[in-house]
């Protein structure tokens, strides 16, 4: 079943058009890489998915067409959907565990919970030893791994990452490609934006592709 269809999509930034008549679907449970040049128009697709960017035409996440979404429901939206941003977003002034539980008590968990889901999911990212330190206290790939951990913790449909790997060691950008190949075998669909494809990847993916405002579905 799509999760995502986009019939005719267009998306403007600074009044141009940077994506325009594209026509692409994703199903549940895909495993979706987003290639193209800087500029291209990846980080405004993202963006548009999840309600910051108003699209053109036709854009469906699930029931909604982020074309004409309402407020109410694109906080409906907002819930079913992970998002891991360029600059992770961690709160600064709390400490690693209670970020990761941010997304439950928006949810309404209770607290203990929300730390028991958030302390178990932290064993998984190798970060447990790492729980009571602040963003700042972190390197920028367990600030990453933190960042995913939050955006699985309520099981979303859909997990959007913006460049996820950017300036990781290779180690770290190991570890987080790790983290997403597990949130996708929980059944989370997910679409990871990136300049290029990995030279080594061993998951059944699709690919997406922009090129001169156009997205392209490529085999």
């Amino acid at each position: 079943m799509a999760l995502v269809k986009a019939n005719n999509l267009k998306i403007a930034y600074n009044s141009q058009y940077i994506i325009k008549d594209s026509n692409f679907s994703i199903e549940e449970g895909d495993f979706v890489f987003l290639t193209g040049i800087s500029g291209s128009g990846k980080t405004s697709l993202i963006k548009s998915f999840y309600g910051e960017v108003r699209p053109e035409g036709e854009l469906y996440i699930g029931p909604f067409n982020m074309a004409k979404i309402k407020r109410g429901s694109l906080a409906k939206l907002r819930k079913r959907l992970g998002i891991v941003f360029q600059d992770y977003k961690l709160i600064p002034e709390w400490n690693i565990l209670r970020n990761v539980m941010l997304p439950l008590f928006i949810m309404g968990y209770d607290k203990n919970e929300s730390e028991k889901k958030a302390m178990e999911l932290l064993k998984k990212v190798k970060l447990s030893h790492k729980l009571d330190k602040f963003p700042a206290e972190l390197s920028g790939g367990e600030q990453q791994r933190a960042a995913i951990a939050r955006a699985i913790i309520h099981k979303p449909a859909m997990i959007l990452a913006d460049e996820p790997i950017s300036g990781l060691d290779e180690y770290s950008a190991s570890l987080v490609m790790d983290l997403f190949i597990m949130a996708n075998k929980m059944g989370i669909t997910v679409l990871i934006a990136s300049h290029s494809l990995p030279q080594e990847f061993n998951v059944q993916y699709k690919h997406l592709h922009i090129e001169k405002g156009r997205v392209y579905e490529l085999s």
